[in-house]
């Protein structure tokens, strides 16, 4: 519910940053499902994506005193989760170093079980598969403008790079997605 009065996100910043948890819990609300779907589609995994989601929250619970008024928050939100999940990604190859756990590599190679049996929920989950299998530096730029739909400079501000060099990346991510899934014809784009 956006349409109140004071119902902004600045307003219910200094709201929560006032001692008001239910402002806190609106900001929640309205920010969780985009968070989720970028964590999901870093990660590639619900389970992961919903502790990593949650983790988010309170980091920016506990940093909300340092946010920048006039800044935006779902970028800032976003910066917090990119952190997070840069964190799971170190964690999981140490795991994987120490404990042999499947790479996310191997995802291509397992079988798809599809909620639907649906042509279209098996060539998503083929998505998913192939973007999780991206390397950072292509995956972030590519999450956060097409999927997220951050502009290239709000992107660029968030990765620390340059907006031409988050266009150029989008354009790599995409280019090995089309490769990754047989996608030989530019109509996609």
């Amino acid at each position: 519910m956006n349409a109140g009065g004071g119902d902004d996100d600045d307003t219910l910043i200094a709201a929560a940053l006032g001692g008001d948890n239910a402002a806190f819990s609106k900001l929640v609300s309205r920010h969780k499902e985009p968070l989720y779907r970028f964590v999901r589609r870093y990660v590639g995994d619900a389970d992961e994506s919903f502790d990593l989601v949650q983790e988010t929250f309170v980091a920016s619970w506990s940093a909300l005193a340092a946010f920048e008024r006039g800044r935006s928050f779902p970028v800032w939100l976003h910066r917090i989760a990119l952190n997070k999940c840069r964190d799971w990604s170190r964690r999981r190859h140490v795991r994987r170093f120490f404990f042999g756990a499947a790479p996310l590599e191997a995802a291509d190679r397992m079988p798809a079980t599809p909620i639907d049996d649906g042509p279209h929920q098996a060539r998503l989950a083929a998505l998913d598969a192939a973007v999780a299998t991206l390397p950072a530096a292509l995956k972030e730029p590519l999450l956060l403008t097409v999927f997220d739909g951050m502009s290239q400079a709000e992107a660029a501000h968030l990765l620390g790079i340059s907006a031409k060099a988050v266009e150029t990346r989008v354009y790599r991510a995409k280019q090995r997605l089309r490769d990754a899934l047989g996608d030989r014809d530019d109509t996609g784009d």
